[in-house]
């Protein structure tokens, strides 16, 4: 190709509304052009990328024997009525009705649709087990578009589904996946860190995901520092804690030592100044949380967490915790002071003791660090008042789970280590979905026995338009685009320093051509251009390579440099210019 020839068009500054770097490079550089809220046109060097991307994927998924299909873009809303999926997935869903009154959606996942056919396709255990995908357009009305490609409403993604006759054969096939998932983003060429994490509104019970290691992104992972333990901090655990954090150690570590009373607490409605009164350390207090469980109907439940003073509810673990009583609640919202007057509570004297009673509630949770914990203190139910000397071990039928935030400082689960925060940028996530979608689609097959049995299933997306601004985010520096190991632009770019000089022209053009018949992806930037224009597209852009054909033609040299790190290497123009040329390139790709 000849830069001459290319339709691009790069932009000395970003739109104002690029905050990220990777959407202030994919703009300047005219790989993608914005035509509506959270909706992009890839342009040719964007669409080239975007190949590069799905031939990695189509390339390892089929190694595995997966079978890619493809589906509807568009999907009859009566699909999403049968899983029940309609109302509860919120207002992303894209709903519209066609000229005959019929309802429709715009895709924003496909388990409906894949059920559809596996239910009318799959018969016997025979045909199992069996593995489709698609690499294809989503598209989510986000509510707040951002990011460029990294939070778009319309976007590309694999998804991938698999079917099995057995729980045993879908851990088969997601380990398969994992390791699957690992092999294309190495070959992509980023750093990532696999994490355990939740499974939203798709469902099911085990998920992992694949996150790009970047100081931007938008997701908060929870890692061990000795271990290769990792988890999205919506779901991150801990081990049990057992003592206050010593980096946050405000007053004596030990528990303090009391009688069971009542104490008069005037105005003492915070953890932090309930700490001070008492010069008691935040770990031995007992932090009551109250929140607004919201159904698809805007009916509600208050819903009642108690975690130590010195630890923070995760409420994706909680709104997890109350759907598996019941399954219809949407999300979580801070309660209103009207709302808990109205049932009988004081704020910030919220306790433990008739709560059940006072309430009538049902969703009352105690976190696990909670468990026999002693000495504590905690709200009395009653306005100006705190219990002291609260030991949990004499309460029944407390209800113990999983739903404080593990922070920075806490012991790994798997070892023990100290647990830290970063940042990840969310490429792939995959899930054991169960009979979450065949038993309320009868998507049925006869197993060996002939009893008729719900397909078991598998789910694995990959976001494939959305690695591209992650790896910028990872990879750029500040003069522009550094891409990845197989997801790249071209591997040389020729640039000829003065398009009006013969020699100049007529070596580089030589070189061109024989590199074409060598198989390279080459460019030859033969444009009318300044020499400093053509530097800062090669830097803007980020083509591997550049060699540079200049006045140093005259002396027999020529300069070949790296765009990663901008790393120089001089070559003699003699017989060997091109071997020498493809073996910098070979070793240093």
């Amino acid at each position: 190709m000849r830069f001459s020839q290319l339709f691009v068009n790069t932009l000395k500054d970003a739109p104002k509304d690029a905050v990220l770097k990777s959407h202030q490079y994919l703009m300047r550089g005219g790989f993608i052009q914005q035509v509506g809220s959270g909706i992009y046109n890839f342009l040719p060097l964007g669409k080239k990328l975007l190949d590069k991307v799905r031939y990695i994927i189509k390339e390892e998924m089929d190694k595995t024997g997966a079978q890619e299909i493809l589906m509807g873009f568009v999907t009859p809303a009566d699909l999403w009525r049968e899983s029940g999926r309609y109302e509860k997935y919120g207002r992303e869903l894209l709903r519209f009705v066609d000229r005959k009154d019929n309802e429709f959606v715009l895709g924003p996942t496909h388990e409906e649709v894949v059920t559809f056919i596996a239910k009318n396709g799959v018969k016997s255990y025979k045909q199992l087990p069996i593995h489709l995908y698609q690499i294809h357009t989503k598209f989510r009305d986000e509510v707040r578009p951002r990011f460029g490609l990294m939070r778009g409403r319309e976007f590309i993604m694999k998804d991938g589904y698999s079917f099995h006759s057995s729980f045993e054969d879908l851990d088969r096939e997601f380990d398969v996946m994992e390791q699957t998932y690992k092999k294309i983003l190495e070959r992509i060429g980023v750093d990532f860190k696999i994490v355990e994490a939740d499974s939203g509104a798709i469902g099911g019970s085990g998920s992992k995901e694949f996150m790009v290691l970047a100081p931007c992104g938008e997701d908060t992972i929870v890692v061990c520092k000795n271990c290769e333990y990792g988890a999205n901090v919506e779901i991150g655990s801990r081990a049990l804690r057992v003592s206050p954090r010593p980096n946050e150690l405000r007053y004596d570590k030990n528990p303090p030592k009391a009688e069971f009373a009542r104490f008069y607490t005037p105005n003492i409605k915070s953890i932090e100044s309930l700490s001070e009164f008492f010069k008691v350390d935040r770990f031995y207090l007992l932090k009551a949380v109250v929140k607004k469980a919201i159904r698809a109907n805007g009916s509600f439940e208050l819903v009642y967490g108690f975690v130590r003073g010195d630890d923070e509810i995760e409420e994706t673990k909680l709104l997890n915790t109350i759907n598996r009583v019941d399954s219809s609640f949407l999300s979580l919202e801070d309660a209103e002071l009207e709302e808990m007057t109205q049932v009988g509570l004081e704020a910030g004297f919220i306790g433990p003791y008739g709560l059940g009673h006072i309430t009538q509630s049902q969703y009352i949770y105690f976190d696990e660090s909670l468990r026999e914990a002693q000495g504590l203190i905690c709200g009395a139910n009653e306005k100006d008042y705190h219990f002291v000397g609260v030991d949990l071990d004499t309460f029944e039928n407390l209800n113990f789970v999983d739903i404080a935030k593990a922070q920075e400082g806490d012991l790994c689960p798997k070892c023990q280590g100290e647990l830290y925060y970063t940042k990840g940028i969310e490429v792939g996530h995959i899930f054991k979905l169960g009979t979450k979608y065949s038993h309320a689609m009868n998507a049925q097959f006869l197993d060996k026995d002939g009893k008729i049995q719900d397909l078991i299933m598998g789910c694995y997306g990959f976001g494939v338009s959305r690695i591209l601004p992650a790896i910028l985010e990872q990879k750029s520096d500040e003069l522009g685009c550094v891409w990845g190991k197989e997801v790249k632009l071209f591997d040389l770019a020729i640039i000829i320093s003065n398009v009006k000089d013969n020699t100049q022209n007529e070596f580089a053009t030589k070189i061109y051509e024989e590199c074409k018949a060598r198989g390279i992806d080459v460019l030859l930037d033969d444009r009318d251009e300044r020499f400093g224009v053509k530097m800062k597209d090669f830097e803007l852009l980020g083509f591997s390579f550049a060699l540079i054909v200049g006045k140093g033609l005259n002396d027999g040299r020529v300069e070949l440099i790296k765009r990663k790190g901008l790393e120089k290497f001089e070559l003699q123009c003699d017989e060997n210019t091109l071997e020498n040329l493809l073996g910098i390139l070979g070793r240093n790709s």
